[in-house]
């Protein structure tokens, strides 16, 4: 059975985390110190804050920018739940944008027709690993009369004086747009280490904080180390020097940090990512391409543009012509052949929680239109040419079947 994404677990990161293990720092340390430093020069961000899911970083970045009751926060209808459930747990108003044919990212002309005076936030999501189009984005929260609609309440939101930008950079690692890499190009981003992602520490995720003056990122940091640690004026690092036992608590926070053993993972990974890992994504993913070619069926992604360079996080292949039913039906048959495929989303407005709530998939007609014919391939380090091949044929079987029954 050819997998759909295990980890590559090599041996560098199992010395490094017996090391961790043995070093008496298994918790916030200064594994996860450094790895937040690595990142920040990897990223070209201000600072970033590790925590241990990205789902935390979304979350907790709302509720610093003061997200509450009665406020409405954008997000496209094509992304995984987490993007919108961190706005249902800040007791805010989650309103859906539809996305483009061409790359599954959110459309930012959908973005300008929600906003209001209700809203305080866009959380666009970097689909498969390709940036979306942050150069239209960031205009729009600076436009004069989007910026005039703007209430603010509380410091921050007084602050910046404009709705925030909050990047679901969760499958973007490493990708650029203009030549700039995630982590800067927006006021906020936030990445994931979950075991599938390009870079992993097996759990994870990190807040990259770019945030525009009068804002000092190095303090924003420090509040939000205090607010993913129950509110604890000093972490356990901090305590344990000579005398400094004595803590605080200065506000009701939340527990969500990273550990030195999921760093201990990252610091070895992000070393070679470069190097190695987005060099054997890429390769993976043009090979794909090459071997689709001349399949009049077949809809490759977009993953390299003038402007993008994708991180090869997914392979979203899209059939043409083909319904729902019948795409399941292929991903059954492809199945059969004991190949791993996947689909990237179902979009949130077709679970049940939402669908509850009023949201209905067919006020996003691309979005919808995108899913029912996706197709994820596998996409992993140690994927070999062999099996790659392995992976055409069996789509290709499914796929061309599928057809001829049809017709």
């Amino acid at each position: 059975m050819i997998p759909f994404s295990p980890p590559h677990i090599s041996q560098a990161v199992i010395d490094e985390v017996v090391a961790a293990l043995k070093s008496g720092w298994i918790t916030t340390g200064p594994r996860t110190k450094q790895f937040e430093k690595d990142i920040s020069a990897y990223a070209g961000c201000q600072s970033t804050l590790c925590l241990n899911s990205a789902t935390a970083g979304l979350e907790i970045m709302l509720r610093w920018f003061g997200v509450g009751e009665g406020d409405e926060v954008i997000v496209p209808a094509y992304t995984y739940s987490a993007t919108a459930n961190v706005v249902e747990h800040c007791g805010a108003k989650v309103v859906f944008a539809d996305v483009k044919a061409s790359d599954f990212n959110v459309n930012p002309a959908c973005i300008a027709k929600l906003i209001n005076e209700r809203t305080k936030v866009i959380m666009p999501v970097d689909f498969a690993g390709l940036p979306c189009d942050y150069t239209e984005i960031n205009a729009l929260v600076v436009r004069k009369d989007i910026q005039a609609m703007f209430h603010a309440q509380g410091e921050n939101q007084e602050k910046l004086g404009r709705i925030l930008v909050l990047s679901d950079a969760a499958h973007s690692v490493g990708a650029s747009y203009l030549g700039t890499k995630t982590g800067s190009l927006t006021d906020v981003s936030v990445f994931s280490f979950h075991a599938v992602k390009n870079l992993t520490t097996a759990e994870g995720g990190a807040i990259a904080l770019n945030l525009p003056a009068p804002f000092d990122n190095e303090e924003v940091y420090k509040a939000l180390c205090i607010k993913t640690l129950h509110g604890q004026n000093k972490d356990a690092l901090a305590k344990m020097q000579k005398g400094n036992w004595k803590y605080d608590i200065i506000e009701p926070g939340y527990k969500c940090n990273m550990t030195d053993i999921m760093a201990a993972i990252g610091l070895v990974e992000l070393r070679r990512y470069e190097s190695e890992i987005l060099i054997r994504r890429k390769e993976i993913v043009f090979a794909y391409d090459n071997l689709f070619e001349g399949c009049a069926w077949a809809e490759t992604p977009e993953h390299t543009t003038p402007s993008k360079t994708s991180s090869y996080h997914l392979y979203p292949l899209r059939v043409k012509g083909i319904t729902e039913v019948q795409r399941d039906r292929i991903l059954q048959a492809i199945f059969a052949q004991d190949v791993s495929v996947n689909v990237h989303f179902i979009p949130v407005p077709m679970m049940s929680y939402y669908k509850s709530k009023g949201y209905d998939i067919r006020n996003y007609p691309v979005t919808y239109s995108n899913f029912s014919r996706e197709i994820s391939l596998p996409v992993f380090e140690d994927l070999s040419n062999e099996q790659i091949k392995a992976v055409v044929h069996a789509v290709k079987q499914a796929v061309e079947a599928e057809l001829a029954a049809a017709v």
